[in-house]
């Protein structure tokens, strides 16, 4: 089995961690394992060699393959460029163009970690949730958007932007056949989380749950308004199980939830479309102000490739392998400054790659 994976380093921090998750799975040549990395060009590197932060030839060469290794995306002198050569626009665009439309946001707690957390252990030890993020829709999609001179209202004449809400009902339907289908292979709860109280459009997002719902007799649904969901993630995260929500607002109560966890650099995400071809990154951004210390934690990007070996290709043994890898260096081994604390070695980047690999020679 040959598994020919994109390499999409992208910008800031980001060839620096898909680096390690690259050296992870070439360990795991010795288990048989065939696999081919291609590496092309995304982001702001890509607008300064090509003129535009998501070229052709990466698009076509993501289309070839079976799956996606994605570092980040952000480069703040360019900012001031018109929105569409931003290098944001290109997980956007990709997203968009491989219709990655269901995002898996595991934030899990480690044993290890329950201390680094901002909340008292005992609110965070043993969590772990999925956050399901319906990914091409939304207002991030929506159109029209743009600016003009406002025609009537209380500020008419007035100079103003706006921005579409809108989602169909088939894209809802499809991203809570995922959710519930997840959460039935989890423990059985999915919380559905809008804003029905004033959005017309997340009204139907709520009817349209409950009516996917009745076909999940086994899964308990409830409906959580957005604002409460935040507030819950602080007071009792615990309570969920799997919650599925929009684009907007999963972007915001998944970094929410992370947080939970002590470390954003902790946390990996699952881009799949209806095929289960996949987009595999970690939630955190370019990090430019740390870029190219070796400061940055690799381990996110390490657990998506885990996630890409169990969900595009299969082979759970061998995410198993990995993220068993990373537990064990975080039980002994060194840490990346972001979760170190007292008593620990600190390390960088490079050498927590080499930790995680150093484990998963010791499994053999």
């Amino acid at each position: 089995m040959t598994l020919k994976i994109a390499v999409m380093p992208g910008d800031g921090i980001g060839p620096e961690i898909t680096a390690q998750a690259v050296k992870v799975l070439e360990a795991l040549k010795t288990d048989g394992l065939n696999i081919e990395f291609e590496h092309a060009l995304i982001g702001g590197v890509a607008y300064r060699e090509k003129g535009v932060p998501l070229p052709e030839e990466t698009v076509a060469l993501a289309k070839a393959s079976d799956a996606v290794l994605f570092g980040a995306v952000g480069d703040f002198s360019l900012d001031t460029l018109p929105r569409h050569l931003r290098p944001e626009q290109a997980i956007l665009g990709i997203r968009k163009a491989l219709n990655l439309f269901a995002n898996f946001r595991p934030a899990m707690v480690y044993e290890e970690l329950a201390d680094a957390s901002t909340l008292r252990p005992e609110v965070v030890a043993g969590l772990d949730i999925l956050i399901v993020r319906e990914l091409t829709g939304d207002i991030y999609f929506g159109t029209p958007r743009g600016n003009r001179i406002a025609e009537d209202g209380p500020f008419k004449g007035e100079r103003e932007a706006f921005d579409t809400m809108r989602y169909a009902e088939s894209e809802i339907r499809r991203i809570t056949h995922v959710a519930f289908q997840a959460a039935r292979k989890r423990g059985g709860k999915l919380c559905s989380v809008d804003k029905a109280n004033v959005l017309e459009t997340t009204q139907f997002w709520r009817d349209i749950v409950t009516e996917v719902g009745t076909e999940y007799t086994d899964v308990a649904l409830s409906h959580m308004y957005v604002d409460n969901c935040a507030m819950q993630l602080l007071k009792n995260p615990k309570q969920f199980d799997v919650i599925v929500t929009g684009n907007l607002f999963g972007d915001i109560l998944s970094d929410e939830a992370s947080m939970l966890t002590g470390s954003i650099g902790m946390l990996p995400s699952a881009s799949l479309n209806e095929t289960n071809f996949g987009l595999y990154e970690p939630i955190h951004g370019s990090a430019p102000d740390i870029a190219g210390k070796d400061l940055a934690n690799p381990m996110a990007t390490v657990l998506s490739a885990a996630m890409m070996l169990r969900y595009t290709f299969g082979l759970e043994a061998h995410a198993t392998r990995i993220e068993n890898a990373v537990k064990a260096v975080l039980a002994t081994g060194p840490r990346t400054g972001d979760i170190w604390r007292d008593g620990k070695m600190r390390t960088g980047t490079a050498g927590m790659g080499d930790a995680i690999v150093e484990a998963l020679a010791k499994q053999s």
